[in-house]
């Protein structure tokens, strides 16, 4: 895609960006969504005579071009790279620009498959690996004072507690000790949240969720403002193979189209979900985890930090425990039990068996009785109606 016609969109609002930037109508035949090049190579003019660089597409490909664009100028950023799912991109990014000896500064409270990755993956690999309340940005700044650390890793909202790090306070902390901020922007999404402008200087997406939105692609994206970063990706997304199909692409860039307008949505279920749950005497629901209520303890700093909404996931602990965990979710009829997020559709799981079952028995275990919604967009009645005839047969 041209400069020059994403450059007509910089300064226009993100619903406008979204649907606009790295989608110039096709030269050739004037359609205005963008193609699925299905193709693995391209034809060359003479040895190395490329046609706008395209040689084999696990190097370049015009749709993931198409989307890489749509994402920076959606996040505000200068470079996204785009892979084939959330843990190819934190895998690919901590690769290409860390060493065995660096160290990586977790918060407690994060996506198992993150942390497996990290723990299994990283730590054997040579990588040191420390936890701390990321959201306690004194603890943080002790962490840093005692050992070099390469990066902070920051989920906010974290997955599955919801929990609120500020991320200009921390990166500011992380800074003053030369220590970059990665920061997983998936519960947020782009359409509520910037990182980058708060001064991070790693966005890492799993864009399966809210940003492809519909629950049929998987995939994942890094955006960063430095250069060299982004070179050093670039080269180990080719080099590894992790790139996403023209499909896939093609989805992504679909689902981005829509975000702003549904993640709307989604707060607003999400929000009106959360209040009823926490209506619900103290003998039923123990606790309601979601920053858009006054009670969250982040939820200063998220109403601060977040625009537009608070995002679409609740949290909440049963006051019967585990089995009745497992009993509720067993029982809703439009949440449908599975793992995942951010799709159209309302989802429910018990994170402690499901989702973060790899982080049992460490500093990161989730509470056995706690139940992650997924808020979708249907007729929000219509899932509080669903949810108290679940509670209703506990």
């Amino acid at each position: 895609m041209s400069a020059e016609y994403n450059a007509k969109f910089a300064n226009t609002d993100i619903a406008t960006r979204a649907i606009h930037a790295g989608q110039e109508p096709d030269p050739t035949t004037g359609a205005v969504v963008t193609p699925i090049f299905a193709t693995s190579t391209f034809k060359q003019d003479g040895v190395l005579g490329l046609r706008g660089g395209h040689d084999y597409s696990r190097s370049i490909n015009p749709t993931r071009t198409s989307f890489d664009e749509q994402l920076a100028a959606v996040e505000g950023g200068k470079y996204a790279l785009s892979f084939s799912s959330g843990l190819a991109a934190i895998d690919v990014l901590l690769r290409s620009t860390i060493k065995p000896g660096d160290n990586i500064l977790l918060g407690n409270d994060v996506y198992g498959g993150t942390y497996r990755l990290l723990s299994k993956v990283f730590v054997p690999w040579g990588i040191g690996l420390d936890v701390v309340d990321i959201t306690d940005t004194s603890a943080v700044s002790a962490a840093l004072s005692s050992k070099q650390y390469r990066y902070i890793w920051v989920e906010t909202p974290s997955n599955p507690l919801l929990n609120i790090t500020d991320i200009a306070a921390t990166t500011e902390v992380a800074h003053k000790y030369g220590t970059k901020v990665a920061v997983d922007n998936t519960f947020a999404s782009p359409a509520l949240q910037h990182p980058l402008a708060d001064g991070a200087d790693v966005v890492v997406y799993s864009t399966t969720k809210y940003i492809g939105g519909h629950s049929d692609v998987v995939g994942g994206a890094v955006v960063v403002n430095d250069e060299e970063t982004r070179e050093k990706v670039a080269f180990l997304q080719n080099a590894a193979g992790a790139v996403p199909s023209p499909f896939d692409s093609w989805l992504d860039i679909r689902g981005l189209k829509t975000l702003d307008l549904r993640v709307k949505r989604h707060s607003a279920n999400a929000l009106k979900v959360a209040e009823w749950l926490e209506s619900q005497p103290s003998d039923v629901i123990e606790r309601v985890w979601y920053p858009g209520l006054e009670s969250h303890p982040g939820h200063e700093i998220a109403a601060r930090q977040m625009h537009g909404g608070f995002g679409g996931i609740v949290s909440v602990q049963l006051a019967a425990g585990a089995e009745a965990a497992k009993h509720f979710v067993d029982h809703t009829q439009i949440f449908t039990l599975a793992e995942s997020l951010g799709g159209v559709e309302s989802l429910i799981e018990v994170p402690a068996a499901m989702t973060h079952a790899s982080v049992a028995g460490t500093t990161l275990q989730v509470p056995a009785n706690l139940v992650r919604i997924s808020v979708g967009i249907e007729n929000a009645d219509d899932l509080i109606a669903d949810l108290k005839q679940a509670l209703d047969r506990i």
